[in-house]
C-alpha cells in the first residue's frame, strides 16, 4: 500500500491556451539521503555537489498527450554540468549546460503519456567541472497531459499525520490500556503511536539510521507553552520512577511536558505489545508505560509520571503515524495496529474493535491525499506519504474483526 503526497493544486485552463505548470525547486526532495540538498522556502535548491544524490520531483498526471519538460536553474558561472532526466523511471534526455551569470530554461525535451498516475521526475548529475551541478529553482511542464495535474507546491514536503481514534463504551472508567503494533516501513523520522491517551503519547520512533527508540510522555497541565521554563511548577508533570537505561526529561515546542525514552533495536515486521495505566491520585493522576521485551520474554517499566490538575481515568485512546521531521515525506510510513484492548476499574478487559480515521488537515496539509487507513485480517493499519492516492476519508469508521485474545499480562513489581 503506498500513498500520494499532493499538496494539490489543480490547474484549469481556458480554451486554446496550453496547460503548464511551474512546480518549485523547494518542493523537490534529495534521495537517497533527505539531507544532502539544501532547501528552503522560495529559495532555489542549492548544494547538489554529490553524483549519489538525486533530485526528485513527485506528483500526478491526470491528462494524457503531449508532455513537454523543462528545468529552471543556474549552473555556476564559467564551468559546465551534465545532467540527466527521467521520468516514472524511464530515461528521458541528458543536457551539457554551460554555467552562466544567470538561471537558465533547460529543455529536456518531450515525452507522450500514454497511463495517468503518480510519476516522478528525477535529476541525475552525470559530471561538473565546478562545486555543483546546479542550483534548482522549478520543473517547467507544458503541454496537454500537464492539465490537471496535482504537485506540491508549498514548501511543506512532509507527510501528513494519520489516527485512529478507539472509542470507549460510554462511562466506562479505563484503568488500563493495550495495544499491539507492527511496523512495515521505517523511514527515518517516523513515530508510530501505539498508546496515546488525553495526556500523552507511547509507541516507538524512527530517530536516525541507527537509532531506534520507545517514547513515552505526558503534557503538561494547560499545555499553552512551548517552552517549558514558563510553565508553572503546580503545572508540571513529575516524575516518579523509570526502567532501566531509560531517559527521562522534559519536551517542548509542540506543548510542553516529561519525557522519557529508551534507546531500543526493534525490527520492522514484528509485532510490539504496549500498556498503560492510569492511577488518579486526588487531582492528580499516576500514568506508567509499559512495554513488553520479546527478547526477555517480559514486561518492563519505560516511565511513570505524576499528572497535575487531573484526577481521571484513561480517555480520548487513539493511535498514529507521524513524519516528525517533513524532509522526507515522500516515503510511505506503514503499519499495522491490532488487538486493542482495555480493562476498566471493575476488572473487566473490552476489546476495541471500532475506530475512527483522522489525518491533518488544516494549512498545508489541507489538500493532501497521501493518507489512509483500512483493515487487513484482524487489524486495522494507517499509511501515509509515499504518492499514491487513498480513498478512506476523515472521520470515516472503521471495524475489524475480533481476535478474542485477551492480553495475559503478568506485570513486574515495580
Amino acid at each position: 500500500m503506498l500513498a500520494l503526497c499532493l499538496l494539490v493544486t489543480i490547474v484549469s485552463f481556458a480554451a486554446g491556451q496550453t496547460p503548464s505548470l511551474d512546480v518549485p525547486g523547494f518542493t523537490a526532495y534529495s534521495e537517497p539521503n533527505p539531507e544532502a540538498l539544501h532547501i528552503s522556502e522560495n529559495s532555489p535548491l542549492t548544494g547538489w555537489s554529490d553524483p549519489a544524490t538525486t533530485v526528485a520531483w513527485y506528483g500526478q498526471i491526470r491528462s494524457t498527450g503531449k508532455l513537454s519538460i523543462s528545468i529552471r536553474l543556474q549552473v555556476p558561472e564559467g564551468s559546465k554540468s551534465k545532467i540527466h532526466l527521467t521520468v516514472g523511471g524511464h530515461n528521458v534526455a541528458t543536457k551539457s549546460v554551460k554555467g552562466t551569470s544567470s538561471p537558465a530554461i533547460v529543455s529536456f525535451g518531450s515525452i507522450h503519456i500514454d497511463k495517468t498516475g503518480p510519476y516522478k521526475f528525477a535529476l541525475t548529475g552525470i559530471k561538473k567541472s565546478g562545486t555543483v551541478f546546479a542550483d534548482i529553482q522549478a520543473l517547467d511542464l507544458a503541454g496537454p497531459a500537464a492539465e490537471d495535474a496535482l504537485f506540491n507546491l508549498t514548501p511543506q514536503r512532509g507527510a501528513p499525520s494519520v489516527h485512529l481514534h478507539y472509542p470507549a463504551p460510554a462511562g466506562a472508567q479505563v484503568e488500563w490500556f493495550y495495544n499491539e503494533v507492527t511496523v512495515k516501513t521505517d523511514p527515518i523520522w517516523s513515530y508510530y503511536e501505539a498508546c496515546g491517551f488525553a495526556r500523552g503519547y507511547f509507541g516507538i520512533q524512527v530517530n536516525s539510521p541507527t537509532e531506534r527508540r520507545i517514547i513515552f510522555s505526558v503534557w503538561d497541565a494547560g499545555n499553552e507553552h512551548t517552552d517549558r521554563g514558563k510553565v508553572a511548577t503546580d503545572n508540571r508533570v513529575q516524575l516518579l520512577a523509570k526502567g532501566p537505561d531509560v531517559v527521562a526529561g522534559s519536551f517542548g515546542n509542540e506543548g510542553t511536558g516529561g519525557h522519557s525514552h529508551l534507546v531500543y533495536p526493534w525490527k520492522t515486521g514484528e509485532t510490539y505489545r504496549f500498556l498503560l495505566h492510569a492511577k488518579p491520585d486526588g487531582a492528580t493522576t499516576i500514568y506508567t508505560a509499559y512495554f513488553y521485551f520479546p527478547e526477555k520474554h517480559g514486561w518492563g517499566m519505560i516511565a511513570r509520571f505524576r499528572a497535575p490538575k487531573d484526577g481521571n481515568y484513561l480517555s480520548h485512546l487513539y493511535s498514529f503515524n507521524e513524519d516528525f521531521e517533513g524532509a522526507n515525506g515522500q516515503l510511505q510510513r506503514l503499519a499495522e495496529f491490532g488487538n486493542q484492548w482495555i480493562r476498566t476499574t471493575d476488572g473487566h478487559w473490552i476489546e476495541l474493535t471500532k475506530a475512527r480515521f483522522t489525518h491533518t488537515a488544516v494549512g498545508a496539509y489541507k489538500d493532501r491525499i497521501d493518507r489512509g487507513a483500512g483493515v487487513t485480517g484482524d487489524r486495522f493499519y494507517l499509511t501515509n506519504g509515499g504518492f499514491k492516492p487513498e480513498t478512506f476519508q476523515y472521520n470515516d469508521e472503521l471495524t475489524r474483526p475480533s481476535s478474542g485474545k485477551m492480553p495475559d499480562i503478568t506485570l513486574p513489581q515495580d
